[in-house]
């Protein structure tokens, strides 16, 4: 027995060292879905969870940007060209043609003013030319040999001195550089925002600082999407109240794999004893026991890949965990108590308005007929 599982021990650490860098090998795609995670429950159209996942991150990162710096995708912004148009009215029409006529007589007066001065310009000087060359021509040539000696020594002298005044050359061992252009500058304004590009690309590759991340559900036509809340950020219930607003007002199509998407606050293995334990919080945060206004409520309660979980059993679990002020009205409630159950995962949430909001359902919401 000794000599095989040495054997065995040997073959195993020849087999790790063909790995590379000695490491393990990876698991190829998204991390399963896990108890103690918040995000969103997405449902789409079966075998179309890559195409649903995908317009999801686009969707949240919108209305996520949307809640934090307060911008409106759906309002209509101003025309980008100016409208450059005259107005008139009736009672001026008379008064500005009468306006136009004057100023167009004005017009042709200081035209024909301006053609008659250029006209007499021109007349005297050709008379002036005429003069000057009849002088030129006048006048005798005299040959003088010694005055032409005297303005050649003139010259000469003239050059000498203009030769003097030029400073001296400079050397090329004293030049120095020229200084920064308007080029060099926009090459490092360039460079520096290439860094940040660079930058922000390799925080967008990084699965451990993204702010939305796919988990693997396990069930077809199910997409989990998980949000990695910071304090201060909004809570996937604020994003999703968003979306469905934005998506009842505008009845703009924004999906076309996605139909629900619900908010997660709680995940816990899915039993009757974890799930009274974890739902106590988010029970306290939004049915507090001392309050003037009591609120009705509902539990909405699916199950998926999971067989060994009595439904009933969950549904009353969920209803005692609420104090008493409230109550239970299936009909019109104020508030529902979403419990989703996929495999051995139970998720969470507390949403408003369910059967007003097409049951949050995103097509039903932007369709003409919702």
């Amino acid at each position: 027995m000794a000599p095989d599982a040495a054997a065995a021990a040997a073959a195993g650490k020849k087999r790790k060292r063909y790995l590379p860098h000695n490491k393990p090998v990876k698991k190829k795609g998204s991390y399963p879905l896990r108890p103690g995670v918040q995000g969103f429950f997405i449902t789409c159209d079966g075998g179309r969870e890559h195409q649903a996942s995908r317009e999801a991150f686009n969707i949240l990162e919108s209305f996520y940007e949307e809640l934090v710096h307060g911008e409106n995708p759906g309002a209509k912004g101003l025309p980008k060209k100016p409208m450059n148009t005259k107005i008139t009215f009736d009672s001026s029409s008379s008064e500005d043609e009468e306006d136009d006529e004057e100023e167009q007589q004005e017009e042709a007066e200081e035209k024909e003013d301006k053609k008659h001065k250029t006209e007499e310009k021109d007349n005297d000087d050709d008379a002036n030319c005429g003069n000057e060359t009849e002088a030129k021509s006048d006048a005798p040539k005299i040959d003088d040999p010694h005055a032409e000696a005297v303005d050649k020594a003139d010259d000469d002298k003239g050059e000498v001195e203009n030769k003097a005044d030029e400073p001296p050359a400079m050397k090329e061992c004293s030049k120095t550089d020229p200084p920064p252009t308007c080029d060099s500058k926009e090459k490092v304004e360039q460079k520096s925002i290439d860094r940040l590009i660079e930058e922000e690309l390799e925080e967008l590759g990084d699965k451990t600082k993204r702010r939305f991340l796919k988990l693997d559900s396990g069930c077809n036509g199910v997409v989990f999407v998980q949000m990695r809340k910071k304090d201060g950020d909004k809570s996937p219930k604020d994003i999703v109240h968003q979306i469905v607003t934005s998506a009842a007002s505008i009845r703009k199509h924004m999906s076309r794999f996605i139909l629900r998407i619900l908010p997660i606050e709680v995940s816990c293995y899915a039993s009757k004893e974890e799930i009274s334990r974890a739902i106590k919080p988010l029970v306290e945060q939004n049915f507090p026991a001392e309050t003037q206004n009591p609120q009705k409520f509902a539990v909405l309660y699916e199950a998926r890949a999971n067989t060994g979980v009595d439904r009933m059993e969950i549904i009353d679990a969920v209803a005692k965990s609420v104090p008493a002020p409230h109550k239970v009205d299936l009909s019109n409630p104020d508030k529902t108590i979403i419990v989703e159950i996929a495999r051995t995962v139970c998720l969470i949430g507390v949403i408003e308005k369910y059967k007003e909001f097409s049951k949050y359902n995103l097509r039903q919401l932007t369709s003409r007929k919702a």
